[in-house]
């Protein structure tokens, strides 16, 4: 088994760390997981690091927990990357065809790709992605893949998606002090979409919402292609908090109570159903109905989709996805979900899990995993497609640096 053949996908979320160890299966599009491990994250709040000195322990323990699982050292990672800071916007570039003949070629493609990349940058921000939605040529709209067609202007529509540089550095540094190199940095809900998502869900129109311990993640799909991305700063810790303080007690009861009991159904909950908390913990002695527990999580769960409604409205597709909403991450393991999404968005909702991959671990197939799972998708095709290594802000690699040398001789060339 060849290194080169190993993917590593590694989830930076705010309450779990989570790698999953996987690798291509010969002639099969699907992907056999080896090996997953997760670790409680220290230092990381809201997606964004809040301790290096925490976060790269954290990060080391889920790295031998993945070792250990596997028996095979992880050199190099898919690293997802969230956090309310990342913001998107749409571009438009244009370019003239250089060749005479007006066949257009792969470098045309990837000169109106930059073009579009060149808007107006916030100063302390990084591009992170750029996802060409459709090309024109001349006149001709709406061109999925330009290459070999012949015209004399081509222009592109594209998605930038954009994170702050501060933060991004921070992530890089904490990877690289671990001992891993990164292969990319990809934005968590877009490696989710391509775990749980189907080719014909993102042809219709379909919304990704990834519910995680402090932010929930939106992706906005039509035609295929990225329409909108945001994070929101609100998670399904924050109904743990709510439950806290309603109840009087500690985080940990809380969080116990809330996976026990926790539903988003207040009209199916018997309201003489009594939660004893000296069940749970030997410091409570109270007695509370669960009808209370679950008006605090219902309420909290109808704010993240006004929230995600809200953001739909941005780009007018509020009750117009035909493919509806997909919900993933820790959150979506709540009962009732679902019904809540459906209400609020008056849109299908469905819960959804990594499709296509083989292995023998029950819990990977958990909405919580969606994320590096999907991490270990966007590798796979990553590979497929013989894509290069990430070069870090302010890092250049061996690969970068020849690439430059292999230009500058071309443009020697008569």
């Amino acid at each position: 088994m060849a290194r080169e053949e190993i993917i590593t996908g590694l989830d930076l979320g705010s309450n779990l760390i989570r790698i999953v160890v996987g690798q291509k299966i010969e002639g099969d599009e699907r992907i056999q997981i080896l090996g997953v491990a997760e670790n409680p994250s220290e230092g990381i709040t809201k997606g964004v690091i809040s301790s290096i000195e925490d976060t790269v322990s954290s990060i080391s323990g889920a790295l031998e927990k993945a070792e250990r699982m596997t028996g095979l050292p992880v050199e190099h990672a898919y690293v997802g990357i969230s956090g309310s800071h990342i913001h998107s916007l749409q571009s438009h570039g244009v370019v003239a065809v250089s060749k005479a003949d007006g066949e257009i070629k792969e470098d045309d493609v990837e000169r109106v790709i930059e073009a579009a990349q060149a808007v107006a940058t916030p100063p302390n921000y990084e591009t992170l992605h750029v996802i060409p939605r459709s090309f024109s040529v001349d006149n001709q709209t709406g061109v999925k893949d330009p290459v070999g067609m012949t015209g004399i202007r081509l222009e592109v529509d594209a998605q930038i998606i954009q994170g702050l540089s501060s933060q991004i550095k921070n992530i890089t540094k904490c990877i690289y002090r671990t001992g891993l190199d990164i292969d990319d940095l990809i934005l968590g809900v877009l490696a989710g979409a391509e775990a749980v998502l189907t080719r014909r869900q993102k042809e219709l129109g379909v919304a990704l919402v990834n519910i995680g311990g402090s932010t929930t993640s939106l992706a906005v799909f039509e035609e295929g292609d990225v329409v909108h991305t945001a994070v929101l700063p609100v998670g399904s810790g924050h109904i743990t908090n709510d439950i806290a303080i309603g109840l009087r007690t500690s985080i940990e009861v809380a969080e116990q109570v809330k996976v026990e009991y926790g539903s988003c159904l207040v009209e199916e909950v018997n309201k003489r159903d009594e939660i004893d908390l000296s069940d749970i913990s030997s410091n409570e002695s109270t007695v509370v109905p669960r009808k209370h527990i679950v008006e605090i999580t219902e309420a909290r769960v109808e704010e993240i989709f006004d929230l995600v409604d809200k953001e739909l409205k941005k780009i007018d597709r509020s009750g117009l996805l035909p493919a509806g909403i997909v919900i993933t991450g820790g959150g979506a393991k709540m009962p009732g979900v679902a019904e809540i999404a459906k209400r609020i968005c008056k849109l299908p909702s469905s819960i959804g899990f990594p499709r296509e991959i083989v292995t023998s671990i029950d819990k990977i197939s958990d909405p919580a995993y969606t994320t590096a799972i999907g991490l270990l998708v966007w590798g796979a095709q990553a590979l497929g497609r013989g894509s290069h290594r990430f070069a870090g802000p302010g890092f250049s690699t061996v690969n970068q640096v020849r690439d430059r040398m292999k230009k500058w001789f071309k443009s020697l060339m008569p």
